[in-house]
C-alpha cells in the first residue's frame, strides 16, 4: 500500500530535521555520557580525570532554578477594575494549586533546565486530560458531558476530575520544521512510545491493530542495547500551523491514523512555547551546547589530573638498605614512638657511617616540585573556564577574609550580570509555559474546577460576589486580558531576611502614608478621593501587597466614607461654612445669569444688525445687476436697429439698381424689337416672349423686395415694443422681453 501524499509530505519534514540535527545529537550523547562519567573503564581506560562539566552543571542549575515557580497574574492595566483583580486571584491560585498538587511540572521544568546546560535544548509540552466518571458512582463530578445511546438507554457522563499536565519531551524525541529562528517554524511534533492498551483507547482497536509493536526507548550505551524494549509503538504527533490541524502517524504504516482540527485553541497554536536554547545564531536553530565552548579546556584539565594522579601514586618513600644490618628493616615496619631498636655490632656499624652510611632513600624533591606545578596549572584551568562559563569566585564562596563588604559586593554583581540572562531564559520559559497551561485551564475548565482549585470559598463576601463576571472574563481570552509573568528571582533561592525586610518596608510605607493622610483628609473631606486613589497607587508597587488588594479596596472605602462625616463639634460650622458657600454660589451664579442674558442680548443685536446690513447689500448688488442689464439690452437693442436699418438702404439701392437697370434693358429690347418688327414681320412673336418673361422677372422681384420691407417693418416694430425684466427662481434678473407684441 503506497502512503498518502500528505503522510509523504510529513515525512519529508520530519527527514530534513533528522538530517540536520544528526551531527548535534551524536555529540548531545557524547556529552551525556561524559556527564554521567560512563566512558570510565571501557577500552581499558583508566585514566584519572576532572569532571568539570558535572561540577560546573551542578553549580549552573541551582543558580538559575532552585524552586519551582510562583505565578504571577495580574490585570494588563492597573486601573479600578475589581472584576479584574476577582478573576486575577482566581487564575493565579488555580495555577499555583496544578504546580504545587501534580509533580509534573516539577519534574519537568529540572529535566528541561538540565537539558539546556547538557545538550542546549531543553522542550516542555502542555496538553489537557479530562478524566470522565460515570453516572453512579460517588465523587465530586463537575458538569455532565455528553450522551452515550446504547440502545434505549442513555449513559451519561461527568467528568470527575480535570488537569493540565506539562509533559517533558526528551531531546531525542522532539522535531520542528527547518528554520532560521523559531518564529519561522510552521511544525512541530513529538515521538511517543504507547503500549497496546494506549492505542486501543486512543485510536480505537481497528486502527491500533494495524501499527507495528516494534519500537522504544533508545539507550545512551551501547552495551545497554540488550535491554531496550521492542514492545510499544513510536507514534507521531505533528501540530501544523498552516492547516490548523493536528495529525497522528508513525512510520510503519503507510497512513496517517488521525487528524484532528485544533483541539486547544491556543493564540499561538503550538502546544509547547519556544524551547529553552543555550547558544543560537540567527541562521540555525541548532544549538551549541556550554561544554563545546570549553571541551578543551576541559581535556587540559582531565590530562592534568592523570599527571597529579601518576605523581601522588609516585610520591611515597622508597630506598635501599645495608642487608648485613636487618634492623634498618625493623626501624621502618616495627619503629613506633619513642622505640629503639638494637643494632648488633655497633663499632662496626658505626664506622660505616651509621643510617646515613646503611640506607640511601630515593630523593623526592623533584617529584614535589611537578606536583606542585600541575596543581598551579589545574588552578589556572580552572579559572578560565569559569570565565567562559560565568561562575564567579562569589559564588563558590572563594572570598579572601581581607577582601572589604563592597569588594565582595562589586564579585556579587559581576557575577550576577553573567547568570542574569540565564536566570531571565529559566523564567521566560517557564512563563511560557504557565501561560499555556492557564489558557488550558480558562478555555477548558469547568468553572467548578477553577472555583474549587482557587479555593474561591476562602474569598472575601465581597469577592465572591463578582466570581461569576470573573468566570466569565477568564473564557474570553485569557492571555489578551491578563499578564502573566515570572520573575527571575521567583526561580531562585532567596535569602528569608530580604523577604523580610521587603514586608516591612510596605508596612511602613503604608502606615507612614496612613498617618500623614489620616489628618488632611479629616480636615479637608474633598480631599479623600484624592488620598484614596494615590494609596492605591502606593500600595500596587508592592508586590506583598496583592493578596491584600481586596481587603485593602474595602478598608479604603470605608476610610473614604467615615472621613465624608464630620464630628458634632465641627458639625455646626460646617453647615453654616456650607450656608454661606451655597449663598455666595447663588449670587454668584445670578451675576452670572445677567451677565449672560446681557450678553445674549447684545449677540441678537448684533446679528440682527448684522442681516440687516447683509440684506441691503444684497437688494443693491441686486439694483446694480438690473440697471447693468437694461443698459447691456438698450445697447443690444442699438446695434440691432443699426445693423436692420443698414441692411434695408442696402436692399433698398440694391433694388434700385436692379429696376434701373431693368428699366434700361427693358428700353433697349422695346425699341430693338420695334426696329425689328418694322423691318421684319416674322420676328415679332419671339420678341413678345421675351418681354412676357422679363416683365415676369420683374414682376417676381418686385414681390420679393415686398416681402422684404414687410419683414424689416415688422422687426422695426418688435425692436420699438416695451419691454419688461425677466427674473429668475431666486429674484435676481435674468433678462428682458418684449410686451405686447403678437408671436
Amino acid at each position: 500500500m503506497e502512503a498518502s501524499a500528505e503522510l509523504e509530505k510529513y515525512l519529508r519534514v520530519v527527514g530534513q530535521y533528522d538530517n540536520e540535527f544528526a551531527k548535534w545529537q551524536a555529540r548531545t550523547k557524547k556529552i551525556l555520557k561524559r556527564y554521567r562519567d560512563d566512558t570510565r573503564g571501557q577500552s581499558g581506560n583508566e585514566s584519572a580525570k576532572f569532571n568539570i562539566l558535572w561540577s560546573n552543571v551542578q553549580t549552573l542549575i541551582p543558580a538559575v532554578y532552585a524552586k519551582l515557580p510562583k505565578a504571577d497574574v495580574t490585570r494588563r492595566f492597573g486601573d479600578g477594575d475589581p472584576v479584574g483583580r476577582v478573576a486575577s486571584q482566581l487564575l493565579e491560585r488555580a495555577l499555583d494549586f496544578e504546580i504545587e498538587h501534580y509533580p509534573d511540572f516539577r519534574s519537568t521544568m529540572r529535566y528541561c533546565v538540565e537539558d539546556r546546560f547538557l545538550g542546549g535544548r531543553g522542550v516542555a509540552w502542555v496538553r489537557y486530560e479530562p478524566h470522565v466518571a460515570p453516572q453512579g458512582i460517588e465523587d465530586d463530578g463537575l458538569q455532565v458531558t455528553e450522551d452515550v445511546e446504547q440502545g434505549e438507554n442513555a449513559v451519561l457522563e461527568q467528568i470527575d476530575y480535570e488537569c493540565a499536565p506539562t509533559d517533558y519531551v526528551h531531546w531525542k524525541d522532539f522535531g520542528h520544521s527547518t528554520a532560521r529562528t523559531w518564529e519561522e517554524v510552521s511544525q512541530v511534533w513529538r515521538w511517543v512510545y504507547m503500549t497496546k492498551e494506549a492505542l486501543i483507547e486512543r485510536f480505537g482497536e481497528e486502527a491500533a491493530a494495524k501499527i507495528p509493536l516494534d519500537q522504544g526507548p533508545e539507550p545512551l550505551n551501547a552495551y545497554n542495547e540488550s535491554k531496550k524494549t521492542y514492545n510499544r509503538a513510536k507514534i507521531c504527533e505533528l501540530w501544523d500551523k498552516e492547516t490548523l490541524k493536528v495529525y497522528w502517524f508513525c512510520k510503519g504504516l503507510p497512513q496517517i491514523i488521525d487528524v484532528r482540527d485544533d483541539p486547544l485553541e491556543l493564540e499561538g497554536f503550538f502546544p509547547c512555547g519556544r524551547p529553552l536554547y543555550a547558544t543560537l545564531t540567527s541562521d540555525s536553530l541548532v544549538p551549541v551546547p556550554d561544554f563545546v565552548l570549553y571541551q578543551d579546556q576541559a581535556m587540559e584539565l582531565d590530562i592534568l589530573s592523570d599527571r597529579i594522579d601518576g605523581l601522588v601514586k609516585a610520591l611515597r618513600v622508597r630506598g635501599v638498605y645495608d642487608a648485613s644490618q636487618p634492623a634498618l628493616q625493623r626501624l621502618m615496619t616495627e619503629g613506633d614512638n619513642n622505640a629503639l631498636i638494637p643494632v648488633d655490632k655497633w663499632m662496626a656499624f658505626s664506622e660505616k657511617g651509621g643510617l646515613k652510611g646503611s640506607i640511601d632513600l630515593l630523593p623526592l624533591d623533584t617529584l614535589a616540585a611537578a606536583l606542585l606545578q600541575c596543581y598551579q596549572a589545574r588552578q589556572d584551568i580552572k579559572g578560565q573556564i569559569y570565565e567562559i562559563t560565568g561562575i564567579a569566585d562569589i559564588i563558590r564562596g572563594q572570598t579572601a577574609a581581607s577582601e572589604t563588604a563592597t569588594a565582595q559586593q562589586i564579585k556579587g554583581q559581576y557575577a550576577g550580570l553573567r547568570l542574569r540572562s540565564m536566570q531571565e531564559d529559566v523564567a521566560l520559559f517557564a512563563s511560557n509555559l504557565i501561560r499555556l497551561k492557564a489558557q488550558v485551564m480558562a478555555t477548558k475548565f469547568q468553572p467548578q474546577t477553577i472555583l474549587a482549585y482557587a479555593a474561591a470559598q476562602q474569598m472575601s463576601p465581597q469577592d465572591q460576589q463578582l466570581i461569576p463576571q470573573a468566570i466569565e472574563l477568564l473564557k474570553d481570552r485569557p492571555l489578551r486580558n491578563f499578564r502573566i509573568d515570572i520573575a527571575a528571582d521567583s526561580l531562585v533561592m532567596l535569602d528569608e531576611n530580604q523577604n523580610k525586610q521587603e514586608r516591612m518596608e510596605f508596612l511602613q510605607a503604608f502606615g507612614g502614608f496612613l498617618q500623614q493622610a489620616l489628618p488632611v483628609a479629616q480636615a479637608s473631606p474633598p480631599m479623600v478621593p484624592m488620598m484614596v486613589e494615590l494609596m492605591k497607587f502606593g500600595i500596587q508597587a508592592f508586590k506583598q501587597s496583592r493578596p491584600l488588594e481586596g481587603a485593602l479596596d474595602q478598608a479604603l472605602d470605608q476610610m473614604q466614607q467615615m472621613a465624608g462625616q464630620p464630628n458634632p463639634e465641627a458639625q455646626a460650622a460646617q453647615q453654616a461654612a456650607q450656608a454661606e458657600q451655597q449663598k455666595a454660589q447663588v449670587a454668584m451664579q445670578l451675576e452670572q445669569a445677567k451677565i449672560q442674558a446681557s450678553q445674549q442680548v447684545e449677540a441678537a443685536k448684533l446679528q440682527l444688525e448684522q442681516a440687516k446690513a447683509t440684506a441691503e447689500q444684497q437688494l443693491e448688488q441686486a439694483r446694480l445687476q438690473l440697471e447693468q442689464a437694461k443698459a447691456a439690452a438698450d445697447q443690444q437693442r442699438a446695434q440691432f436697429e443699426a445693423q436692420v436699418a443698414a441692411q434695408a438702404q442696402e436692399q433698398q439701392a440694391q433694388f434700385d439698381r436692379w429696376k434701373a437697370e431693368l428699366d434700361a434693358a427693358t428700353k433697349i429690347m422695346v425699341a430693338h424689337i420695334s426696329a425689328s418688327s418694322s423691318s421684319e414681320g416674322e420676328a415679332a412673336p419671339e420678341l413678345q416672349t421675351v418681354s412676357s418673361d422679363v416683365r415676369a422677372a420683374v414682376e417676381n422681384m418686385a414681390s420679393v423686395h415686398g416681402q422684404t420691407m414687410e419683414q424689416l417693418t415688422q422687426v422695426m416694430s418688435t425692436l420699438r415694443a416695451p419691454k419688461r425684466i425677466v427674473r429668475g427662481p431666486d429674484g435676481r434678473a435674468v433678462g428682458v422681453e418684449s410686451v405686447g407684441v403678437s408671436q
